[in-house]
């Protein structure tokens, strides 16, 4: 008598769990209310609770199979994967995205400071004392002098050989996967009061310096700047971008003003992750372009239309950063 009272008391919300699952079947969740779909949750919990205290009043099978399916079908209609949405995905490249970056262009300007104030100072050091090469720059080009490198690829380009199809695709891969490193290293050290962020965007700037004054000592800056800028205006970018986002970071921890460092930091957070979600879609094109144009000299590709390429890309970005999204509210 007891089981009967409680299956009486439980079957209405079933059935009406069932109703709904049913319109859900047949529109998918946009079909339902704001209240239904908050009832639909409500009934979801409810009728799990109601499965759990089933099985220990009775195993009678088609009452545990009959919660057990509704349970099965409500978790399924609520937790189902996403159809990405494209058309909002582009939204917010193409007018939040943009906005977002003008609206911290300060910190995002801080970290192009520290990077271009690392890149003078690892430049001065080399043109001061070719020697301090051998402390600031990578191992891979501590052995090569400059100018039998450019001379061998050169070589390589005219007698047809250079990247292959397959090659560039396995470099831009690994590329693009270096440049999330780094990025997230920038967004991420903002937790240490942004001093971490700090030292990445000075130290990277640091190496990029000492690199381009080595090679301006040994007579080939031109194509120093035609293998660096075509991909490194929208790598830079990201980097500065990136870093902008983890002094965000920094300043919830510095000035939370009224609310408490916590707080002020889990609304930093979302702004901040924003940020560096955009800057994904500029590392792929980074990316694609470093495993590609970056990788072709002369004769294949003169040093002027690589350099041509890196100055359109830096103007489009320029427009579409200044520009872009500027109607939205």
């Amino acid at each position: 008598m007891e089981l009967k009272r409680w299956i009486a008391r439980g079957q209405p919300r079933w059935e009406r769990l069932e109703e709904l699952l049913v319109q859900v079947d047949a529109e998918g969740l946009a079909g339902l209310s704001a209240a239904e779909g908050r009832e639909l949750v409500r009934l979801y919990r409810e009728v799990g609770g109601d499965l759990v205290l089933a099985r220990t009043m009775t195993l009678n099978p088609a009452l545990l199979d009959y919660l057990n399916g509704l349970v099965g079908r409500a978790y399924g209609a609520i937790h189902a994967t996403r159809k990405v949405a494209w058309g909002r995905l582009w939204r917010f490249l193409t007018r939040a995205y943009p906005a977002l970056i003008r609206a911290e262009a300060r910190l995002i300007g801080l970290a192009a400071a520290l990077f271009v104030g690392g890149a003078l100072l690892g430049a001065v050091a080399v043109f001061a004392d070719a020697e301090a090469g051998a402390y600031l720059l990578p191992q891979q080009h501590l052995h090569v002098d400059p100018s039998d490198r450019v001379a061998e690829l050169e070589a390589r380009m005219a007698a047809g050989g250079g990247l292959t199809v397959e090659d560039q695709a396995f470099f831009s891969s690994y590329l693009f996967t270096h440049n999330i490193q780094v990025t997230f290293l920038a967004f991420a050290l903002g937790l240490t009061f942004g001093v971490g962020t700090a030292v990445v965007l000075v130290s990277n700037g640091v190496l990029l310096g000492a690199l381009a004054a080595h090679y301006h000592l040994d007579g080939v800056a031109t194509f120093f700047y035609a293998w660096i800028l075509p991909h490194g205006v929208p790598e830079l970018l990201s980097v500065f971008i990136a870093g902008g986002a983890g002094f965000m970071l920094s300043r919830a921890l510095w000035a939370p003003g009224r609310r408490t460092r916590r707080d002020r930091l889990r609304v930093e957070s979302v702004a901040a992750a924003r940020l560096v979600l955009g800057t994904m879609a500029l590392l792929v094109v980074a990316g694609v372009i470093e495993g590609t144009i970056s990788q072709m000299h002369p004769p294949r590709l003169s040093y002027a239309a690589k350099l041509g390429f890196a100055a359109t890309m830096a103007v489009a970005l320029g427009l579409f950063i200044t520009r872009a999204g500027r109607r939205e509210p």
